[in-house]
């Protein structure tokens, strides 16, 4: 995929774990590939891959990707050379990789917020969860984000393909995590149109 910052040529999931096998912190896959996980199966094409951490292990991740760029993402839409020596500011939550200057981009990282020992949505200080709950493995060992959070990134403007994992996923939700959700849902999204498609499974 090609947009204004150049092309993508995502990593898949096992290779994202191989950079990663000696990454000490805890890190997961998200986005789509997310959901696909906890599936068990392919849902979509993907154009990008994310692999998620926690914000105060940002700065372990260039030792797991030596000499490739890494670029943060300045809201609303700009790029700029980050060395990974220097902690990024609070308003940065993304970081492109790439291997070359001149290659496409194949990983995306994700920065999540903690407090204590718990995850803090960066979007909404008041939906939290602990960290011990943050992530599942599938039976290969992949880790990746707990679908509820997921999915609860992406209620906040659903594209057509959220509406696609959405669906894809509720029926592996288990009661816990639904209900999470739909709490979730409830602080920030009272009218959520996801919200009584959870309400009814439960």
């Amino acid at each position: 995929m090609a947009d204004v910052h150049g092309s993508w040529d995502p990593l898949s999931p096992p290779a994202v774990a191989t950079l990663f096998a000696e990454f000490p912190p805890r890190w997961w896959l998200a986005g789509g590939y997310a959901i696909e996980l906890a599936v068990g199966r392919r849902i979509r094409a993907h154009a990008d891959i994310d692999a998620l951490v926690l914000r105060p292990d940002l700065l372990s991740v260039p030792a797991v990707l030596p000499g490739w760029q890494l670029w943060a993402a300045d809201p609303p839409g700009s790029l700029r050379r980050w060395t990974g020596r220097d902690p990024l500011p609070a308003h940065v939550h993304d970081v492109w990789c790439r291997p070359a200057p001149s290659g496409p981009w194949r990983l995306q990282i994700m920065v999540d917020e903690t407090e204590g020992d718990h995850w803090v949505s960066r979007r909404d200080r008041r939906v939290r969860r602990p960290l011990s709950t943050l992530g599942r493995r599938t039976p290969d060992g992949l880790p990746y984000l707990a679908p509820g959070v997921q999915l609860f990134y992406k209620a906040t403007n659903p594209r057509p393909k959220d509406e696609q994992d959405f669906r894809a996923v509720v029926p592996h939700l288990d009661r816990v995590e639904r209900a999470w959700l739909l709490a979730a849902l409830d602080l920030t999204f009272p009218a959520h149109p996801w919200r009584h498609r959870l309400a009814d499974r439960r």
